[in-house]
């Protein structure tokens, strides 16, 4: 990795000229906008660019409902109880973020987040209300001072909003795509945006590796939780929309910053992929942390007990497990009763029993796993990156809300907020012309056009245990320079042929190209985590256990070069630079 020093400037939007290795596109279709991603933030922008008279187009890579959003069991959160403000609000927020927030974008999120929960409900999504009432039922999770989490189906929240938004879609005609993955943007000779390539995986009105020519492309893609072993993320999670945005130029922030959620069920060392989650909110409810013999372990530690932010929660039972020489620790919530577990938790209640637990009777065992990336693609207040027509909004975006690590049910409220402010950017002015180059991709003549040779698929269990031994929740310049070393290796193996011997790229496949999207992101993460010796938020060093405000309060600005280097910048402050030219 190179790196260079403080930045104040925009970032380069000439691109890369990398491209995976892929079929030419058969086939092609045109907009004016494309959506890539089926969460909150990616249904929300599609709506609103739709009604706004937009042609768009929803690519995503599953069904239309099978996003991250679905998974969510926690709720949204934003102002909505009597007493609670947006001022609140964004202190709790600005807190959690531990001196990395972007205030005017964790203000944008507060003051406008009550009004687009209501424009949520008015779409369609239910959300449980107080008995004998219709207002809201409001509860409380980790790092809030104030009951201000809305849920729905007691712990079925993501379910909900993503069943009401996809209803919407339906009813509103949008043309989707799905189980397409998206491979690369397109962006014509002046490096601005023209679209994207995708392969579609079936059966379909299409098929195979195509292109969406639009103007302007949203990236929601999700998260990239497959990067490690265990985590709470689906499966296609893989960090696409992030190597997309790097490929082309664009630049990513606060990779570092992975937040592992402290209470995921705990099914064995050897456990890898999606693991269950057990929402914050049983903790909100009054369940406790115990060690195997039952001892409260976060009294004491923090104000908030179990409620503190996740980052200290996840480090608390970290040492506590590491202390005793046990692999996890347990969360007690058999005082709730069998008719609360029932009817407040009956995801997480099914989960448990199918794997032998039963949550009324006995403990939980519990342990953090990867679950949300608090960076991603660094955008403005209103979606853009730094590629021109690019947008980005949801978990695969870096907004500035989250800082070092995000405030409990921040999320959805996140990708519901700044996917209409994309949308409204977008529909501001006339019907944009068609996009410039239906042709097909024009890379700029400073960035000539390379293919990225693929990862061979059977490299991505080793990227994850490679990731979850060096770059877990706990982190030291050793454990982080062995990773670096490793995965560089990976590297290497791919792009660059043995001596002697006859070097074959792996065929295109989605199995190829998800390995060689999570071996970008995780070069990423690593380089950045290497960077930064501190400890802040969730990015946790064993070897600077302290937070450095004088060195490290700021982000780092990280791009791909064309030869493939990474290039990592630092922010001269805490503030981001404009992401476009003045």
């Amino acid at each position: 990795m190179t790196a260079t020093g403080t930045g104040t400037g925009p970032g380069p939007v000439s691109g890369t000229g990398i491209r995976l290795k892929a079929p030419a596109p058969g086939w092609s279709i045109e907009a004016d906008v494309v959506v890539v991603g089926s969460g909150v933030a990616g249904l929300t922008a599609a709506l609103r660019c739709a009604a706004a008279g937009r042609r768009t187009v929803v690519v995503t890579k599953a069904r239309l409902d099978d996003g991250s959003t679905r998974w969510a069991q926690g709720g949204i959160a934003a102002a909505l109880g009597d007493g609670d403000t947006p001022e609140q609000h964004l202190a709790d927020t600005l807190v959690a973020g531990a001196g990395l927030c972007d205030e005017a974008a964790v203000r944008t999120l507060v003051t406008e987040g009550p009004d687009a929960v209501h424009r949520l409900i008015r779409s369609g999504a239910r959300f449980d209300t107080a008995p004998g009432s219709d207002e809201i039922a409001l509860a409380r999770e980790g790092g809030h001072h104030r009951r201000r989490i809305a849920h729905a189906g007691g712990d079925a929240t993501g379910a909900e909003i993503s069943r009401a938004l996809v209803e919407a879609v339906r009813d509103a005609g949008l043309r989707t795509i799905e189980n397409a993955l998206v491979l690369d943007l397109l962006t014509d000779a002046d490096g601005r945006t023209s679209g994207v390539t995708l392969h579609v995986m079936g059966e379909g009105q299409h098929d195979g590796v195509g292109a969406v020519h639009a103007p302007a492309v949203v990236l929601a893609t999700g998260g990239m939780g497959q990067v490690f072993s265990a985590t709470t993320n689906p499966a296609v999670s893989t960090g696409d929309g992030v190597a997309l945005a790097l490929r082309a130029g664009a630049e990513v922030s606060d990779l570092e910053f992975v937040q592992f959620h402290p209470t995921v069920l705990y099914l064995g060392p050897e456990a890898e992929g999606q693991q269950p989650l057990i929402s914050e909110a049983v903790r909100g409810e009054g369940a406790h942390l115990v060690d195997a013999d039952g001892t409260r372990f976060m009294v004491g530690q923090h104000e908030l007990a179990e409620l503190a932010p996740r980052d200290i929660v996840a480090k608390a039972i970290m040492r506590q497990a590491h202390e005793q020489g046990v692999e996890h620790m347990y969360l007690d919530g058999r005082h709730f009763g069998a008719q609360m577990w029932e009817t407040r938790f009956p995801t997480i209640l099914a989960a448990c029993r199918s794997h032998g637990i039963d949550p009324v009777t006995e403990p939980i065992p519990v342990a953090p796993a990867a679950h949300y990336a608090s960076g991603g693609v660094r955008t403005d207040l209103r979606g853009r990156t730094t590629v021109p027509g690019l947008y980005a909004c949801g978990e695969v975006a870096c907004t500035g809300v989250h800082g070092a690590n995000r405030l409990a049910s921040n999320s959805l409220l996140e990708g519901l907020v700044f996917a209409e402010r994309i949308a409204a950017d977008l529909t501001e002015g006339p019907v944009p012309d068609p996009a410039p180059d239906p042709a097909g991709d024009r890379a700029p003549a400073s960035a000539p056009r390379t293919t990225l040779p693929l990862l061979a698929p059977e490299s991505r269990t080793a990227v994850q245990r490679i990731m979850t031994a060096g770059a877990g929740v706990l982190r030291s310049a050793e454990s982080l320079a062995g990773a670096a070393a490793a995965l560089d290796r990976i590297h290497r193996e791919a792009t660059e042929p043995s001596a002697g011997t006859a070097h074959k790229s792996p065929e295109p496949g989605v199995e190829a190209w998800e390995a060689t999207n999570l071996l970008c992101v995780a070069r990423v993460l690593v380089a950045a985590a290497q960077r930064r010796a501190e400890t802040r938020g969730c990015h946790w060093r064993e070897d600077h256990p302290d937070r450095d405000d004088a060195s490290w309060r700021r982000h780092f600005r990280i791009t791909l070069d064309a030869d493939r280097a990474l290039t990592l910048r630092t922010t001269a402050t805490a503030d981001f630079p404009p992401t476009t030219a003045p």
